[in-house]
């Protein structure tokens, strides 16, 4: 039985609700499939640009008022941009959620882009792009994808260049939005104690007038990749080191098993295998960490860790250690069954933020059609064996297929 309903407008935009009656928060918010991955060379920058000058007026709405509209009742106005998505979102007492929906709706589809608070917001985020280069252990991690997928849009930088954005004018987020939005790429989520006849109905009211756009967007996949290893001399204290490599997509069979066996490699966990054999023995990290991120043709691994200069080398080998023992030595009975309980548990917590549960629906609608639910997923956990997981590591983490950027102190 699904814990969750889907109603489709006439303008194909997509409404997804799931009622959760014990809460007096509404979290709500429209993901829409566009992302820096369809900025066009000289565009880089300007989807996460949009999502900044969304709040900075609209045909109705000073900047002023958009701010003050939610937070003047207690509640929140956000928005963020991935590779592949731009999301609007809120949080308020549920007694405010047709407030929050309208203005919502506002500032998706009717941000008019002001001259003036373009130039405004330029500063912004060109402060925004020091604060980020001023941080190596951010910084790296992003570069990273550049070593990964060289001059495709995925190795580009959310944030643009300098260049870019130093030049963008209205007309560039004008030309942006025509060439990439598209009615039935939208879908509008919440997670509250609304019925969803409800939600449907304030749909309608809100969302009635905004046309069928249908855009046949052709995304560069990626098809090329060749390993390498990067040092950067820099003005720091500590090395900085991201290896990885390209991994499964978004709707590849073998996307849990592998999310698992990262997670039981590098996951939040204290007992991570990367943390007890670096951090936990020998003290050579403060922090050390595996992350799997998807997309819809492609999937990135990336280890990260800092440690002092003298022993990049020595941490980098204990790294590739533990990898060789992923693909060498299959998970013994017990440690198959505690990395499968250590997920579905993780899980199972994460579903607990409601905000957090909004995102996922939204995203799941719009990569998969569907939301799997909980006990969708943990089932495919549990039916993971130790051959899978040492099938993928040979076919993922081999050694001569790593990439590896290094920030060492100059």
């Amino acid at each position: 039985m699904l814990d969750y309903h889907i109603h489709t407008l006439p303008n194909g935009i997509r409404i997804v609700h799931k009622q959760v009656t014990h809460t007096k928060i509404a979290h709500s918010g429209f993901i829409l499939d566009i992302g820096s991955r369809d900025e066009l060379p000289v565009q880089q920058g300007l989807a996460h640009f949009w999502e900044h000058m969304a709040f900075k007026g609209t045909a109705k709405r000073k900047s002023f008022h958009i701010i003050n509209s939610l937070e003047s009742v207690g509640g929140e106005l956000n928005a963020y941009t991935t590779k592949e998505k731009l999301c609007f979102y809120s949080s308020v007492l549920d007694k405010h959620f047709e407030r929050s929906f309208e203005l919502l709706t506002d500032i998706t589809f009717r941000s008019v882009f002001p001259e003036k608070e373009i130039e405004k917001e330029r500063g912004v985020i060109l402060e925004e792009m020091a604060m980020y280069l001023d941080t190596p252990e951010e910084a790296i991690v992003d570069e990273f994808d550049a070593v990964i997928y060289g001059n495709h849009p995925l190795g580009n930088n959310i944030l643009g260049t300098t260049e870019s954005v130093s030049g963008f004018q209205k007309q560039d987020f004008l030309s942006f939005i025509d060439r990439n939005l598209s009615t039935d790429a939208i879908v509008f989520c919440s997670v509250s104690n609304l019925p969803f006849e409800k939600v449907v109905k304030l749909a309608e009211k809100f969302l009635k007038d905004i046309p069928t756009i249908k855009k046949e967007r052709d995304r560069i996949l990626v098809d090329k990749y060749k390993p390498q290893t990067i040092t950067i001399e820099k003005s720091i204290s500590q090395a900085h080191c991201v290896l990885g490599c390209p991994a499964y997509a978004l709707s590849d069979e073998r996307r849990i098993p592998f999310f698992m066996l990262v997670n039981l490699l590098g996951g939040p966990g204290m007992n991570s295998r990367l943390n007890l054999a670096v951090r936990e023995k020998y003290g050579l990290v403060y922090t050390i960490d595996a992350n799997y991120a998807t997309y819809i043709d492609t999937g990135l691994l990336s280890i990260y860790f800092g440690t002092e200069k003298k022993q990049l080398k020595r941490t980098t080998s204990l790294v590739l250690k533990e990898l060789k023992k992923l693909r060498e030595k299959p998970l013994g009975s017990l440690q198959l069954h505690t990395a499968k309980e250590q997920l579905m548990g993780q899980l199972a917590m994460a579903e607990e933020s409601n905000m957090g549960l909004m995102m996922m629906m939204g995203k799941s609608i719009l990569d998969l059609n569907k939301v799997e639910t909980l006990n969708e997923i943990f089932d495919k956990i549990k039916n993971i064996t130790a051959p899978d997981l040492v099938e993928i590591a040979n076919d993922v983490l081999r050694e001569d297929q790593l990439s590896f950027l290094n920030y060492v102190p100059s």
